[in-house]
């Protein structure tokens, strides 16, 4: 192996006395166990309640701003309007029971009261525990309509709501419907009165 010499300068004469030690570090900081856990525990449940709060907002079962166009159903409707069938407005029927074929019956008297059938819809609700049957109407013009149809039906509860709004127009507007949700007291043979 080539050895190469180079000029001696004056790292390369070390006195003889001299120790080496490592490099220099700062000491630990004295770690307290009980606070490291303590922040840790806050770190995962806040992490656990924005997750649940996402969770809760993506899927839509809250909202931190509702709009204002929710439907918040009125208490029953005031008795000033008379009761006027009106078979232009378009009905769909919801049985909320666990009792099959009640939207089916209502329909068929609704279509027997002049309904074109065409015009009736009638099908089963998202839920089966709906106590009372109610008619939805959209409006305070279209009352009348909703207790015509309701005396036609046998009786119910009217709420003013736009929880159902009618079918879509030709401009992407919702149109105008009575929407009869069949509840618990027409199960077990309560009916229609026809």
């Amino acid at each position: 192996m080539p050895t190469t010499t180079y000029p001696k300068d004056r790292f390369d004469e070390l006195p003889a006395d001299t120790v080496r030690v490592g490099a220099h570090r700062a000491e630990n900081p004295r770690l307290r166990p009980g606070l490291v856990l303590f922040w840790s525990a806050v770190a995962v449940l806040v992490l656990i309640a924005v997750g649940v709060l996402g969770t809760l907002l993506i899927s839509g079962r809250i909202s931190i701003f509702p709009s204002g166009s929710t439907s918040t159903p009125a208490a029953q409707a005031p008795a000033d309007a008379a009761p006027v069938v009106d078979t232009s407005y378009p009905v769909l029927i919801l049985n909320a029971t666990a009792e099959r074929g009640l939207a089916n019956a209502i329909a068929e008297t609704v279509i027997g009261a002049g309904w074109s059938s065409e015009s009736v819809n009638a099908g089963e609700a998202g839920s089966q525990d709906f106590a009372t049957t109610t008619i939805y109407y959209p409006s305070p013009e279209d009352e009348g309509a909703a207790r015509g149809l309701a005396e036609v039906i046998g009786g119910a509860n009217l709420e003013m709501s736009d929880a159902y709004p009618g079918p879509v127009d030709a401009d992407g507007n919702p149109g105008t419907q009575l929407t009869v949700v069949v509840g618990a007291d027409r199960a077990g043979g309560g009916g229609t009165a026809g």
